[in-house]
């Protein structure tokens, strides 16, 4: 049988067809551009501008910070002086607080993630009667706002001699910090594979060598997390401070409030104090950045 070459039909071209993006996949990338990237690199340092403003005024005399503002030491650069620091080291009510600080910020922080965490892998692991509700309750304690148990637990505190201590602060600080704590790693821990548990069973390890040498490995993300939401929120707190401390247990915060009532006398002094107040915690966060990030998006991609 002949085949004309007339005869052979022929094949259409194949065109490849692009498959038509969603508007939030265009969004997206367009925004992943380099411009958006300078957008926020600008709004990052304009986010700095009073961080750099206070430390710079931390570093000038009161007769300069009186003169004008702190953006005028980059004419006059000899404006830069270490004296304030000086003077801040000499004023003891300052350094006391600081002392204080330290004091009530790390213990409330230390028993909030150790108490959370064996709570937190109680709720998720260990089987005991009325579990599910004892974990409602707990959650439900999220919403009971610091306000309303300031003054019964101040009545309380002075009954027994915990007014105006620093364990009386750390005992308050740890009560209401419990509530999240509990929530977050009992949610964390709940997500490690049940497999991984049960081989470790399996070789003979016991709920407190199974917490510890697997629960704890893999919940640092969420605990470094919740050390870093802890230890900010101690350390800033003045509320609570103002309520259950006195002259000589009063923390940073409460310290440099004192020291605005004075406020033309001591500029010298609330400058470098409160920029040391705020350091601290900036340092903190950034050495735990990398696990603050974690923790936070553990859980939301599967």
């Amino acid at each position: 049988m002949t085949t004309h070459a007339g005869s052979i039909g022929k094949v259409a071209p194949v065109e490849t067809v692009k498959a038509k993006q969603s508007l939030s996949a265009r969004i997206a990338e367009k925004l992943s551009g380099g411009l958006v990237r300078a957008f926020l690199l600008v709004v990052g340092l304009f986010w700095l501008v009073p961080t750099i403003g206070l430390f710079i005024s931390s570093l000038r005399a009161p007769e300069d910070m009186s003169a004008g503002g702190w953006w005028k030491v980059f004419a006059q650069p000899s404006q830069l002086t270490f004296d304030s620091y000086q003077k801040l080291l000499e004023n003891s009510d300052i350094t006391n607080s600081l002392v204080n600080t330290v004091l009530i910020t790390v213990p409330a922080t230390v028993l909030v993630v150790v108490i959370g965490s064996l709570a937190g892998y109680a709720f998720a692991w260990m089987e005991f009667p009325g579990r599910d509700w004892w974990f409602l309750a707990v959650v439900s304690l999220l919403v009971v706002p610091v306000q309303v148990a300031l003054i019964p637990i101040a009545e309380l505190f002075g009954n027994i001699g915990l007014f105006g201590t620093i364990f009386g602060v750390i005992l308050f600080h740890v009560g209401f910090g419990l509530p999240f704590a509990v929530f977050l790693l009992r949610n964390f821990f709940a997500e490690i594979p049940r497999e991984l548990l049960e081989a470790a069973r399996l070789d003979g390890a016991g709920e407190l060598r199974l917490f510890t040498r697997v629960v704890m490995p893999l919940g640092g993300p969420a605990i470094a997390s919740l050390g870093i939401f802890q230890f900010l929120w101690v350390w800033n707190d003045m509320l609570v401070a103002l309520v259950f401390t006195k002259s000589g247990t009063q923390p940073i915060t409460v310290a440099l409030q004192t020291q605005v009532r004075q406020f033309g006398n001591n500029i010298d002094v609330l400058a470098p104090g409160a920029f040391i107040s705020m350091v601290i915690p900036l340092a903190v966060f950034f050495a735990f950045q990398r696990q603050f990030v974690s923790g936070v998006m553990a859980g939301a991609v599967k």
